[in-house]
């Protein structure tokens, strides 16, 4: 599985250009990319900016696998314009695909080389069709891992049901999460952290001292956009931005050491509900 520490390309959807809410911070993030010389480039078919969740899927260099994006969050009617097609944006891009008919989020998929992480939304999503042994054969399959690692969907604090804001790979044996877990209910700690360890996966939090905690920014820090040279880091002008900072820089010591660790402003974003890792689609050209 081809996975975020080795891409070299980023895509984002074209409506960050377009939609003069995103002004700033666009001219800012292609400065930031244009300055560490990360090629770059914006789709064109895109409905939502959020172009990790309906992008595919890079297992190889050549080998890419389109899932069926049609989540729940998206069934009303009103939402429905909001849709995205994959094969559509696809096309114009000259890609082509494996298809797979498995129900899928980008947002849902946190990989490693030989390790995929996702909520157990996946296995909701997709039940009346497969059972879950069917899942999780199906899923290494088509990433080409040996292990699928299920978390619990944190239900009452993300209905979209993705693990990009819950937690990211540090290398093959750790994780980062977090630190808000800690707080959760017993059953919720207990699948959670039991999952880690049924697949042995070591795990650092962030975590905050601030006077006022602002957890419905903070969470956003581990959403981050992680390429070969680059560490780009979500700030939202708020106590916790240095502390998490701070935290990146140890947990990340190849980035800090070569100064690739970055930070933006990034509060424009969040307020629409995803930060750095939504709005992406990085990978190996």
């Amino acid at each position: 599985m081809i996975t975020d520490a080795q891409t070299n390309f980023v895509y984002f959807s074209g409506l960050l250009k377009t939609n003069p809410a995103y002004e700033t911070f666009t001219q800012k993030l292609t400065s930031i990319l244009s300055k560490y010389h990360i090629s770059y480039e914006f789709l064109e078919g895109t409905n939502d900016i959020w172009c990790r969740d309906y992008m595919p899927l890079q297992v190889e260099k050549n080998k890419f696998i389109e899932y069926r994006y049609d989540p729940d969050y998206l069934q009303a009617k009103k939402w429905r314009s909001l849709k995205t097609y994959p094969d559509i944006v696809c096309n114009k891009l000259g890609l082509k695909t494996i298809k797979s008919d498995l129900i899928i989020d980008g947002g849902n998929v946190i990989k490693s080389e030989n390790c995929v992480i996702l909520t157990d939304k996946v296995i909701v999503e997709n039940k009346l069709k497969y059972t879950r042994n069917q899942i999780v054969s199906l899923l290494k399959d088509i990433f080409e891992v040996e292990t699928i690692v299920l978390i619990p969907w944190d239900k009452e604090n993300e209905e979209f049901g993705h693990a990009d804001g819950m937690i990211r790979f540090i290398n093959e044996n750790s994780v980062l999460i977090n630190g808000y877990f800690k707080k959760y209910d017993l059953r919720f700690k207990d699948s959670f952290f039991g999952a880690l360890k049924a697949n042995n996966l070591e795990f650092v939090e962030l975590n905050y001292n601030t006077s006022v905690a602002r957890e419905e920014l903070n969470l956003g820090y581990i959403n981050y956009l992680q390429m070969k040279d680059l560490l780009l880091i979500p700030q939202f002008g708020i106590e916790e931005d240095e502390q998490a900072l701070e935290q990146m820089k140890m947990i990340f010591p190849e980035y800090a050491e070569k100064e690739q660790i970055v930070t933006i402003d990034a509060t424009s974003v969040i307020k629409e509900g995803g930060v750095l890792n939504c709005i992406s689609w990085n990978i190996v050209q």
